[in-house]
């Protein structure tokens, strides 16, 4: 499940591609396939292992192109162990709204990033955010959990500040927002609940079968109720 247009960051071979707060490497493992330089880059060891793992199996299966390669790489946001214009794409997806200097955040993929490279950022979008807020305390009020919730205007103006474009906007899994609002208003914790595991399958079965009827639905549905917001930047030269 991609919340970026890999088309529009024109990942393709040994574009220098850094996925920062990776998490469990949905969009490392896309951009590897394309044929990047990948480096996975997250705070949590654990994760990044069973990322690593993908990686090699993805190699020994035959889905990585000959000038594809890929690193797993533990660190901080904001204090990235990477020269001034290290990546010709940096990404940085849901992870914005954990990081309480999320400003020193931005410099940081500002700085890694290649004259003309593109930043793209995602988070997740004002009204749902909002409404899983009201519903349940416990959605955000955990260690490691949402501090804040962004409007799309404000961090662009924030991103712009350091000096890059806004080049494009989109919105993306709607069809997550009520599966979200449906947790927060019987338990975030509450997995088993009936209403939550028919919801579940819905979306593991969208996922895997990616009918035409679910994929039309979202994208009408991405302007209005879309989970997530992305934001694509270019550097200027």
């Amino acid at each position: 499940m991609l919340t970026v247009d890999f088309d529009r960051l024109r990942v393709g071979p040994r574009t220098r591609f850094i996925d920062v707060g990776a998490g469990a490497g949905r969009h490392s493992y896309e951009a590897l396939r394309r044929g990047a330089d990948v480096t996975a880059y997250d705070m949590d060891e654990v994760e990044l292992k069973a990322v690593d793992d993908m990686f090699g199996a993805m190699v020994e299966v035959g889905e990585v192109p000959p000038d594809g390669s890929a690193q797993v790489r533990v660190g901080d946001i904001l204090d990235m162990p990477y020269d001034d214009g290290t990546f010709d794409v940096v990404l940085a997806s849901e992870i914005l709204e954990h990081v309480p200097e999320d400003d020193r955040a931005i410099a940081e993929l500002v700085r890694i990033l290649a004259p003309g490279g593109i930043l793209a950022i995602t988070v997740p979008r004002w009204l749902p955010e909002r409404i899983c807020w009201a519903l349940s305390d416990e959605y955000h009020a955990n260690e490691g959990g949402h501090i804040r919730i962004f409007k799309a205007d404000a961090l662009q103006a924030k991103v712009e500040s350091h000096g890059l474009e806004t080049t494009y906007q989109h919105h993306a899994h709607a069809l997550h927002a009520p599966y979200w609002w449906l947790k927060c208003a019987v338990g975030v914790d509450r997995d088993q609940h009936p209403l939550v595991r028919a919801y579940h399958r819905l979306l593991v079965w969208d996922m895997m079968k990616a009918p035409a009827a679910t994929r039309l639905a979202e994208r009408a549905l991405d302007p209005v109720i879309g989970k997530s917001v992305a934001l694509y930047f270019r550097k200027p030269f």
